[in-house]
């Protein structure tokens, strides 16, 4: 009874510990991130772009829209962001307890079984939380083009309802599992090896500088490797008035390799990496701080 016990103060230590990791995390990388989905949903007029790279949206952001249009949309994803990052980080760690040999040994295989799991459970939220911080991000650049302001957007959760329903808010739902899954695959086994290599016979956990790094290291390789998927699922995301139509993932990548050419999957590389290894780098070095474990008491065992 004592070890069910413990055991459970340990998934419920996990928890606190997911959700203080991605609330931290998403609160200091939101701007860079806003930026990354303005340059991959704008479109190419007459040659001219509205940004130029991912410092020169930035700065005209805050030019035009204030300090406050650098977290335009950020209200649902810092709603959803600690269920989002809890479920894949306790996930992950579930599946990789219930796959390693003795509870501290774990192979490639199950490694990247236990990552795809995460990634796969996590969709239920990150769906309609992408969903939300999309049409809320992309909302200043629509309302510049149109004259508009972004004082009078209409909150993304209602325009999701009335034109789309429910099922709305899980619109490109098999482009972001198509992200997530092979992410989740190639950043959770990088990250402990490389965090393992911080490790001692002795201690719990690696320094703090060395899963900062290795988080970040991850990520920023992660995040590389599945651009063309994020670039994808941003478009068939976007819910604002365009004159773009796509028909499903496949319809979706060949127009845009017919009108945009093969340098368009990469479009926001700079900035979605700039934004997600930090952002894993912060959440996932908060995740092994062990303040949950602290919080309840217990002692904080070492990850598998």
């Amino acid at each position: 009874m004592a070890y069910k016990s413990l055991e459970n103060e340990l998934f419920i230590a996990s928890c606190i510990n997911g959700g203080i990791a991605g609330l931290t995390g998403v609160a200091c990388t939101f701007p860079i991130d806003l930026a990354k989905t303005r340059l991959q949903n704008q479109p190419v007029v007459n040659g001219r772009k509205m940004y130029n790279g991912l410092y020169d949206c930035i700065k005209t952001v805050l030019r035009n829209e204030g300090l406050r249009g650098l977290y335009q949309g950020s209200l649902p994803n810092l709603a959803l962001i600690i269920p989002e990052k809890t479920i894949k980080l306790v996930a992950n760690d579930c599946f990789r307890n219930y796959l390693s040999d003795d509870g501290r040994k774990i192979s490639v295989a199950n490694q990247l079984i236990a990552g795809a799991g995460a990634g796969c459970c996590q969709v239920i939220i990150t769906s309609p939380m992408e969903m939300m911080k999309i049409y809320g991000q992309d909302a200043g650049r629509i309302s510049a083009l149109s004259g508009g302001s972004v004082a009078t957007v209409e909150p993304a959760y209602k325009i999701v309802w009335r034109k789309f329903g429910v099922f709305g808010f899980y619109k490109g739902v098999r482009a972001t599992l198509l992200r997530d899954i092979p992410f989740s695959m190639i950043y959770f086994p990088l990250f402990f090896y490389l965090n393992n290599l911080g490790f001692d016979d002795l201690s719990t956990r690696a320094p703090f500088h060395v899963t900062l790094v290795s988080a970040i290291i991850a990520a920023g390789v992660a995040a590389m490797t599945v651009m063309p998927a994020d670039v994808v699922k941003t478009r068939l995301q976007s819910i604002h008035h365009t004159t773009r139509n796509y028909n499903g993932i496949l319809d979706c990548f060949r127009q845009m390799y017919k009108e945009e050419g093969l340098r368009t999957f990469m479009r926001g590389a700079q900035a979605r990496a700039v934004a997600i290894a930090p952002l894993f780098g912060i959440a996932q070095t908060v995740y092994h701080l062990g303040v949950g474990e602290a919080f309840l008491g217990i002692p904080q065992l070492r990850p598998v």
